[in-house]
């Protein structure tokens, strides 16, 4: 899918040169044509539908390997845990490859190295602080007890790299045992549907042949000494037939966070016959960096909790969301978010919170 951009006039420079003259009399000016919808959210621009992706169409279009590099996260209590992440140079290789036009890919916008921006995408092509700050409190709130007791759902809104879900991922594989694996569903969503097959899968797939690599001679020789995984078929159906061994379901969803976002998720993301005890666990990382962004996604957020309460009254539903305390220069803040929450009628409070450098984050929302 092809993203056009188009920015406010006060991101344009004025050149200070001679308007070009009016068309002749008599003739007709072509109108404008309809903006499009950007691969970055923007108020008051058109925006990317929800869709749902089907995990052998993201598996089509891997390419035949992928170079990547691991994130050592401290866990704090003596614990280290390791999450790969697909390098950048590898994802531009890819862009460019498939890109047919002269110009740079618009996707390709999200991978320089500025902060965020509005109207820029940047995308979830880099890992953020906040997401390793959520993989830290996941672990102290002893995430693996809750995968190994009861049927879960997994929601991460605006997963990109998706490291808080590469860690649980990789807690489902190695923490639950075999007589005792209840069904998991891993929904990873996110604005843009091409850093879903750019990154967010590559790096499930990379976490999950990093733990099999020991114990499966096919992975193990696909493992190349430039720190690449080659993706060949045999590694691939051992992928697939791992997720199935182990109960997991991998779903995947794109667009922007709305009503018809929450319906698509209850209608192909998350399985209404999951039974009544389930334990759901929403996530989001650095997803309300400007007013519009925290609008849309605390309102979603409230609106899948009240979903999963009226799904599964039975069940547990709450919510772990990691953001700066201010986004400079574009106007979201943790401290609004959990004003929002409250005055919506949630219940939050801090799990983690960071006052050195810079400030940020986590809290818990729990419906009242």
């Amino acid at each position: 899918m092809a993203f056009s951009f188009s920015f406010a006039g006060d991101d344009i420079e004025e050149d200070h040169q001679a308007p070009a003259p009016p068309p002749p009399t008599g003739s007709t000016a072509s109108a404008p044509p309809p903006p499009t919808a950007g691969a970055f959210p923007v108020q008051g621009k058109p925006l990317l539908r929800p869709t749902q992706h089907d995990l052998e169409a993201l598996l089509s279009r891997l390419p035949s390997k992928i170079a990547f590099s691991v994130l050592d996260v401290d866990l704090g209590d003596g614990r280290v845990l390791q999450l790969p992440r697909r390098e950048l140079w590898d994802v531009r290789v890819q862009l460019m490859a498939e890109d047919s036009t002269d110009s740079p890919s618009e996707s390709e916008a999200g991978l320089g190295e500025h902060d965020v921006k509005t109207g820029i995408y940047e995308g979830g092509f880099k890992s953020w602080e906040s997401s390793v700050d959520l993989v830290k409190v996941l672990a102290r709130e002893r995430a693996t007890d809750l995968l190994k007791q009861d049927p879960c759902v997994l929601i991460e809104l605006g997963c990109g790299t998706a490291l808080p879900s590469l860690a649980l991922f990789q807690w489902a594989l190695t923490e639950r045992k075999s007589e005792q694996k209840q069904p998991l569903v891993l929904t990873l969503a996110d604005y843009n549907p091409t850093v879903l097959y750019l990154v967010t899968l590559p790096n499930l797939v990379l976490a999950w042949a990093l733990q099999q690599r020991k114990e499966n001679a096919v992975v193990e020789e696909a493992f190349t000494p430039d720190e690449e995984l080659e993706l060949t078929p045999e590694v691939l159906d051992a992928f697939r037939q791992s997720l199935s061994a182990n109960r997991i379901t991998l779903s995947f969803l794109s667009g922007a966070w709305s009503p018809e976002f929450v319906d698509l998720l209850y209608h192909s993301g998350v399985p209404v016959s999951h039974p009544d005890n389930t334990k759901t666990l929403l996530l989001g990382s650095e997803t309300i960096y400007s007013p519009f962004a925290l609008e849309s996604f605390g309102s979603t957020l409230l609106s899948i909790l009240q979903r999963e309460r009226l799904e599964r009254p039975g069940g547990e539903a709450r919510a772990l969301i990691a953001a700066k305390r201010l986004y400079f220069g574009v106007g979201g803040s943790l401290d609004d978010f959990v004003d929002k929450m409250r005055g919506l009628g949630a219940s939050v409070r801090t799990l983690f919170e960071e006052t050195q450098g810079v400030h940020r984050g986590v809290v818990e929302c729990l419906l009242s």
